[in-house]
C-alpha cells in the first residue's frame, strides 16, 4: 500500500507541475520581449516553483521574508534565480529583505526609502528598488498618490545608496477593463513626466496582475506580477 499511495503522490504532482509549465506557456506566448515575468509564487510549493523554472522563469516574487527565505534555502542550487519582494515592509524585517531579494518592488513612504537607504550603507546590498504610487484614492492600498510623491522628491533624491529604477502600482478591486486601462496608463504617464524632470533612471513600470496583466502591457508595462494564473 505504501507504494501504490507514493505512486499516486508522484501522478499528481506530475500532473500539477505540467499544468504549472502549461500555463507559463499560455501567458509567454505573446508577451513582448520588452516585459518580464514575474511568477507570484508566495503561495505555491517547491516543487511548482521548480516547475516554473523547468518552464523557463527566473523571476518569482514573495510577500514575506521569513517564507521567501526558506524557499531560497531549499532552492539554493538555482543560484540564477532573481527574487522580487512584492508585500509590505515589516521594520524588523527590513535589513532581511534588502540582503535577500534582488528587488523590492513595494517601497511606498519617504520613511521607507530613507530607511533603506540607511541599510544599503549598513549591508553593501543595493537591490532594484520601484516606488509605490496610487492612480486612483485607494483606503486598502499603499504607496503615494501623484501629489505626494512630487513633494517627497527631493527628499529621494538626497537618498544616494540607492538603485530606484521604476514605479509600481496596484490598482483598486471591482474596476472594469477599461478603468483598469486607464489607471495603467496615468501610471506610465507619472514615470514619463519624473523621466522629463530628471529621473531618467525610472525605466521600470511594474503593474498588472493575473486579471489585468494584458491591459499593463498595453499600457507600458515591464514587469507583470503573475500569481494565480499560474499556479493556482
Amino acid at each position: 500500500m505504501p507504494e501504490a499511495e507514493d505512486r499516486e503522490i508522484s501522478n499528481i504532482s506530475d500532473r500539477s507541475s505540467t499544468k504549472v509549465i502549461d500555463r507559463i506557456a499560455q501567458i509567454t506566448k505573446d508577451l513582448p520581449s520588452t516585459v518580464k515575468l514575474v511568477a507570484v509564487s508566495k503561495y505555491a510549493n517547491i516543487s511548482a516553483i521548480r516547475a516554473a523554472y523547468a518552464a523557463g522563469i527566473r523571476d518569482f516574487g514573495e510577500s514575506r521574508v521569513q517564507d521567501a527565505t526558506q524557499k531560497q534555502q531549499e532552492l539554493k542550487e538555482l543560484d540564477d534565480i532573481c527574487w522580487h519582494f512584492i508585500g509590505s515592509l515589516q521594520s524588523n524585517k527590513a535589513k532581511s529583505a534588502i540582503q535577500r531579494f534582488d528587488w523590492i518592488h513595494s517601497v511606498d513612504r519617504l520613511g521607507w526609502v530613507q530607511q533603506l537607504d540607511r541599510l544599503a550603507i549598513e549591508t553593501g546590498k543595493s537591490p532594484q528598488l520601484c516606488l509605490q504610487v496610487k492612480m486612483a484614492p485607494d483606503p486598502n492600498k499603499a504607496g503615494w498618490d501623484e501629489y505626494e510623491l512630487m513633494q517627497d522628491l527631493d527628499a529621494i533624491q538626497q537618498c544616494q545608496n540607492l538603485n530606484i529604477v521604476g514605479l509600481m502600482t496596484i490598482l483598486p478591486i471591482g474596476l472594469d477593463r477599461n478603468q483598469a486601462y486607464d489607471l495603467f496608463v496615468k501610471a506610465a504617464n507619472l514615470a514619463e513626466k519624473l523621466r522629463s524632470q530628471g529621473w531618467s533612471s525610472l525605466q521600470q513600470l511594474s503593474m498588472g496582475m493575473s486579471g489585468d496583466y494584458d491591459m499593463a502591457i498595453k499600457a507600458g508595462a515591464t514587469l507583470i506580477r503573475v500569481g494565480s494564473k499560474i499556479f493556482n
